[in-house]
């Protein structure tokens, strides 16, 4: 049997590609893995907003197509960048186990940074929260891979990615301080992959279930409830972090900002069985207060 698996062509999501692909010939030897890569429009668009591009998903979008097309069997994402719902025809049939979910400030740590320094990051989420902490700062609009993105450090006081990025690609940098989700909380599924295929594909299914790490799965349910819950888009600054503190009890804490007030953050958190669906409750306790 051989599974074809759809990815972006960018360094960090070749690494995921490959790993999932690691992981499915250790569970399933002897499986022929394939990968079909794209550029997608998200990609080459980098002088826009994710929010003018398609907001949540942009990333995503023409990847799922070659699944849903049957040009690939599977596609893999970074949770993070997933759409709050799953399009019709696909299921989210497993996360591995999770990586690092906290953000990391690159260039120079929080408490030395200037009176009025300039801070680049894509996100909306990122900078409503450096903003709640600072307001003295100001921010630019930083989008591309990561190497580009290294790549205009100079140009910035600091940036903001995703701690996990460096991880993976074993990026060593003079200066990087892993902002933990007390200061900075994080996107919904960052650190973890996203393995989709096709829902009626029995046989592939069956193959991803050996991928799905339990815990790691059940974290990001309960963030991703509380995105769908919201009815959360690139446009809105949101965030959740969900751990467990016990046997199937977990702490989700979350984070929205109204889009035309982005200066002013919500934040709750919940301790609560995972089968209380935490994030969906706590979704509609910030909802009210926006």
């Amino acid at each position: 049997m051989t599974v074809r698996i759809a990815t972006r062509r960018s360094p960090l999501a070749l690494w995921q590609t490959h790993h999932v692909r690691q992981l499915l010939q250790m569970a399933q030897p002897g499986l022929s893995v394939e990968v079909v890569d794209l550029e997608t429009s998200a990609d080459q668009q980098l002088d826009l907003r994710i929010a003018d591009i398609g907001g949540k998903g942009a990333f995503c979008k023409e990847v799922q197509a070659l699944v849903l097309d049957g040009v690939a069997d599977v596609a893999v994402h970074s949770a993070k960048d997933l759409q709050a719902e799953t399009p019709a025809g696909l299921r989210l049939a497993a996360v591995p186990n999770r990586g690092d979910a906290r953000d990391a400030l690159i260039g120079c740590r929080l408490a030395d940074l200037r009176p009025g320094a300039l801070v680049a990051t894509g996100s909306q989420r990122r900078r409503v929260q450096l903003a709640e902490i600072r307001p003295d700062l100001q921010f630019a609009e930083l989008r591309g891979n990561i190497a580009t993105r290294l790549g205009r450090l100079g140009e910035f006081d600091a940036i903001v990615m995703a701690a996990v990025a460096l991880e993976r690609l074993e990026i060593e940098l003079p200066v990087v301080e892993i902002l933990e989700p007390e200061v900075m909380l994080p996107q919904v599924g960052q650190g973890a992959l996203a393995v989709e295929c096709r829902s009626g594909d029995a046989s592939v299914l069956e193959i991803l279930a050996l991928l799905d790490h339990h815990d790691s799965r059940t974290l990001v349910d309960a963030e991703r409830d509380f995105l769908k819950e919201l009815g959360g888009d690139c446009d809105l600054p949101a965030g959740a972090h969900a751990r467990f503190v016990g046997e199937d009890v977990m702490v989700v804490g979350v984070l929205a900002a109204d889009v035309d007030r982005p200066d002013t953050v919500r934040r709750a958190s919940l301790t609560a069985p995972a089968v209380d669906r935490p994030g969906r409750m706590l979704a509609r306790r910030l909802a009210a207060r926006l």
